[in-house]
């Protein structure tokens, strides 16, 4: 997961929050707090001088109503005034105190280089005072020392008649420094006021955030599979039914995933143990999943097909196949054959749609038909080879019983050549059918073999015996057996029956006083029999397919000599059911041998019986 720095965090925004709150809050208060403040000095300075001015004012007045000698130079005025000015103008406050008359003479003054000047250059409100009576008040800087002073003029009358100006000036720069003493007390704690509450709004927001903050690496957690954890609720707020509701989600996709982890061993389990090979593809037909049967059959690893073309990774880029068309469960198959193997594949089509119905993905399942596909061949081979056979007797037996009713059987010359050739073709038609009926039953386990313990030489002396004395032709056979006795499980009926069927096709294919060798050899837990005859011999390509029913290597010669072509099926069959092995060698123009093996005796088996 991303990580983020901490001013992005959540806490530093509460925290922040928190102070700039705090700061306009106290903002607003300072601000209209100073206001108030500097009004209310500002205000009490100047009642505090106003006061003053009144007593000042009154006694002035008084004095310059009252009636005096003559006195040309007004000596005795000004002195009285300055008196007056001495005793209730003095402040420490005060920077200039002027009384001045109706002729602009500063008849009284704080200051002695002040008295007895004329003001040549009057202010207005020094003019309006004295004109028109008005009282003025005003805060103005100096222009080089920069204090701030309170100007007041205030007019002298009695009724209409002017009596002169009362114009003091007094410093305020000890209302504004105290003011600015407030000010500083009030920033200081300001920031003090600031500094605790941003370790209150740390201590808030993380008592805030603490729980996000575990939902957080609770959910990290998660995503790595890990739901044993809870996460902690630390109250029935908002924050804590979150963390409540985010407990509850948890154990709801637990139980989801782990139904999803079963469901998908299930999957797996079955996908590994089918014995049938299965691709899914995705919507662009991609192939996304494949299992060990499919990548067996298809001859490619998962990860040398993924993401391919379902119609390459098939082989079916050649035709024409349109995958939507097998919607219903179609099917097709297909040949993966090459110059060494005969393959085919049988690969069944089923789509997947989404909940609107729309193509999702395709399943296909494969599965080797090769073995099927030779059976069925075998079947129909079967069926024809039995057909053929049957046939050619019937045809000759309807054509020889049709010229028998047509008269035939009247010439006595004739007619027992008919039913010598009619009896003939049915018992040949006889045998064909118990040999199939004895495969049938082999086929279906349906024969049982009497096995016993079985003296091997003598056992076959005795059938070599019977074709030397019943021999038709000058076919000699040599004979290579040991003299020791020999113990072999046998069920004897059934290897007489493999030995006339392996002798009478030797004698059929040996030319005349040619020699048929049979051979026995003692091996390790077996003997091996072997029948050489000097017949025209079998090509090596033929070899395997001698001991498949109806299989002749000389077709023609085979039918003229009255063979099944099942002799050596069935020895087959009945070695395969003794635990043996049947096999032949030959080459062509040099004979043919036909070797089998029958398992010996265990010596523990034989004490016991």
């Amino acid at each position: 997961m991303k990580k983020f720095k901490f001013t992005q965090s959540i806490q530093f925004k509460l925290i922040l929050i928190m102070i700039l709150l705090l700061m306009l809050a106290i903002q607003m208060i300072g601000g209209y707090f100073a206001g108030r403040l500097q009004d209310d000095l500002e205000s009490n300075f100047s009642s505090s001088v106003n006061e003053r001015l009144k007593v000042l004012r009154y006694n002035l007045k008084e004095a310059l109503m009252e009636e005096r000698p003559e006195d040309e130079d007004g000596n005795e005025l000004r002195q009285e005034v300055q008196d007056i000015v001495n005793i209730y103008g003095r402040s420490d406050s005060y920077s200039k105190l002027q009384v001045i008359d109706r002729q602009y003479r500063i008849i009284g003054a704080d200051t002695e280089r002040d008295r007895g000047k004329i003001i040549t250059e009057a202010s207005k409100f020094i003019r309006n005072a004295i004109l028109y009576e008005e009282d003025t008040e005003t805060i103005q800087r100096d222009s080089r020392t920069g204090e701030r002073r309170l100007i007041r003029v205030v007019p002298i009358s009695n009724n209409d008649e002017r009596l002169g100006v009362i114009r003091l000036e007094a410093s305020m720069e000890e209302v504004y420094d105290q003011l600015n003493r407030i000010s500083n007390i009030f920033i200081n704690s300001t920031l003090i006021t600031i500094l605790a509450s941003a370790v209150i709004g740390i201590l808030v927001a993380r008592s805030i955030t603490k729980p996000i903050t575990e939902m957080r690496r609770q959910a990290m957690i998660m995503a790595q599979g890990d739901f044993s954890q809870k996460v902690n609720v630390y109250g029935n707020d908002e924050i804590g039914q979150l963390a409540t509701t985010f407990n509850d989600m948890s154990d709801k996709i637990r139980q989801a995933n782990h139904t999803t982890e079963e469901e998908r061993r299930k999957l797996s389990s079955v996908l590994s143990n089918m014995s049938d090979g299965v691709i899914a593809t995705n919507d662009r037909s991609e192939v996304t999943l494949m299992n060990e049967p499919a990548s067996y059959l298809i001859g490619k690893s998962f990860e040398e097909v993924k993401g391919q073309l379902i119609v390459d990774v098939l082989q079916l880029e050649e035709r024409t196949v349109d995958l939507l068309e097998f919607q219903d469960g179609g099917s097709i198959t297909i040949d993966f054959s090459d110059e060494e193997q005969f393959f085919l594949i049988k690969a069944n089509f089923s789509l997947v749609q989404d909940e609107n119905e729309q193509f999702s993905g395709l399943i296909t399942v494969i599965s080797d038909v090769t073995e099927q596909e030779k059976v069925e061949k075998e079947r129909r081979e079967f069926v024809s080879n039995v057909s053929h056979e049957l046939r050619t007797p019937l045809t000759t037996m309807r054509s020889y019983l049709e010229a028998l009713t047509e008269g035939a059987w009247e010439d006595k010359d004739i007619a027992p050549q008919f039913l010598d050739v009619t009896q003939k073709e049915t018992e040949r038609m006889i045998r064909l059918v118990n040999d199939l009926l004895q495969l049938s039953k082999m086929d279906h386990k349906e024969q049982s073999m009497q096995k016993e313990r079985v003296n091997a030489i003598p056992f076959f002396h005795n059938i070599l015996d019977r074709y030397e004395i019943n021999k038709e032709n000058s076919i000699m056979i040599e004979r290579y057996i040991p003299k020791d006795s020999i113990f072999v499980w046998m069920d004897k009926d059934k290897i007489i029956q493999v030995i006339d069927n392996i002798i009478s096709n030797a004698i059929k294919y040996s030319p005349n006083n040619g020699a048929i060798t049979f051979r026995i050899l003692k091996e390790k837990q077996r003997i091996k029999i072997t029948v050489t005859d000097q017949g025209p011999g079998i090509a090596r390509e033929k070899l395997e397919k001698v001991f498949d029913r109806f299989y002749r290597a000389d077709k023609a010669r085979s039918r003229e000599l009255g063979g099944t072509g099942l002799g050596l099926a069935i020895a087959k069959e009945i070695i395969t059911a003794h635990h043996g092995q049947i096999w032949a060698d030959s080459e062509e123009g040099k004979g043919t041998t036909i070797l089998f093996t029958l398992p010996l005796v265990n010596r523990k088996r034989g004490g016991n019986r």
